[in-house]
């Protein structure tokens, strides 16, 4: 067979599989940006939060660039060290690459599973069993993501990963299970939270169309990974671009629950005393971390008090009124 008829009958084999990667890879740089960007905003708004708190978003930050290294080595050792070499292009061993990137995307993903399932124990008053039921699955998730990595490094080439269509479906399902438990449990208990003022329950509904947007997002990948890796038959890689994507869009959301915390402060998202009430002051995000850094508590207490500004008024000519202290202006008066 000469070249040229070698190359037209492996090229509907490149498209569907190095084709597949380079666009996963094209579209994993976008979202990668994004979760660089996110961390890059809670670092500068929140150098408040707790250092735990910091080393968890620090190690999310960690894995995700991982799994984009991983997508690219893949992309190398194909497209690069072994460029036009048609052999390595037919054997198509499986990297040590291919295999890490699906768990670094499936630690990332029980990373933040974990802490929505944390939320939904708080929003619903410490419930044990939905917030126990999400966590089984996540942790459920992760033990069939290592399974699938320890058979991965068994099979003789990339293409072989269909005879692992059982377990990784399980593990897929189980994924889209959490996601859509987790997004009901929060709307279901946000709405028992609801007060009748217009300013709380709208709160309760922006914090409901969140959960439902995230939960929508990350199903819907899950599910278009799930019937690519069962539905198109031949060889093929199409599933493998979309779970690409997947483990960021976790990222995301992850820190976009963090960064909107000061965008809503204020408007009862911070539970105060670890009790619930019928206030406004009851909606808070699932975590006790402090939403003000350092930086915003300077001059909290400076206060112009109305009686000083008349008396300011009636004996000064200046323009502005002499900035005072509330604590020392009203501890003058109890005294």
């Amino acid at each position: 067979m000469s070249t040229a008829a070698t190359r037209a009958a492996i090229q509907p084999t490149i498209d569907a599989t190095l084709g597949a990667i380079f666009l996963g890879h094209t579209f994993a740089c976008v979202v990668y940006g994004i979760v660089v960007t996110q961390v890059f905003m809670y670092f500068r708004n929140y150098p408040g939060d707790k250092t735990w708190f910091k080393w968890v978003v620090v190690a999310i930050l960690v894995l995700s660039t991982s799994d984009q290294a991983f997508i690219t080595h893949i992309l190398y050792h194909y497209c690069i060290l072994h460029y036009a070499d048609i052999n390595v292009l037919f054997q198509a061993k499986t990297t040590w690459s291919l295999i890490l990137q699906l768990t670094a995307g499936a630690i990332v993903g029980f990373i933040v599973k974990s802490y929505f399932a944390f939320r939904v124990w708080r929003f619903s008053s410490r419930n044990v069993w939905i917030s126990g039921v999400i966590l089984l699955l996540t942790v459920g998730q992760l033990g069939l993501a290592i399974a699938y990595t320890i058979e991965a490094f068994k099979l003789p080439d990339v293409f072989a990963v269909h005879e692992l269509r059982t377990l990784g479906t399980v593990s897929l399902g189980t994924g889209v299970a959490t996601d859509v438990i987790t997004a009901t449990a929060l709307c279901y208990f946000l709405n028992k939270l609801r007060t009748g003022l217009a300013s709380s329950d709208s709160l309760v509904n922006n914090l409901c169309a969140y959960a439902i947007n995230t939960g929508v997002l990350t199903s819907t990948l899950s599910i278009a990974t799930l019937v690519l890796y069962n539905g198109v038959q031949g060889i093929n890689l199409y599933f493998v671009a979309t779970y690409f994507i997947l483990s960021k869009l976790y990222a995301i959301s992850f820190m976009a629950t963090l960064n909107t915390r000061r965008t809503i402060r204020g408007r009862g998202t911070d539970a105060q005393g670890g009790a619930t009430t019928n206030n406004t002051n009851m909606f808070h995000l699932g975590t006790r971390l402090p939403s003000m850094a350092p930086t915003d508590l300077d001059r909290w207490d400076v206060v112009y008090p109305p009686a000083l500004m008349k008396t300011q008024d009636d004996h000064q000519t200046q323009d502005h009124p002499q900035e005072l202290h509330y604590n020392s202006y009203y501890g003058r008066q109890d005294k």
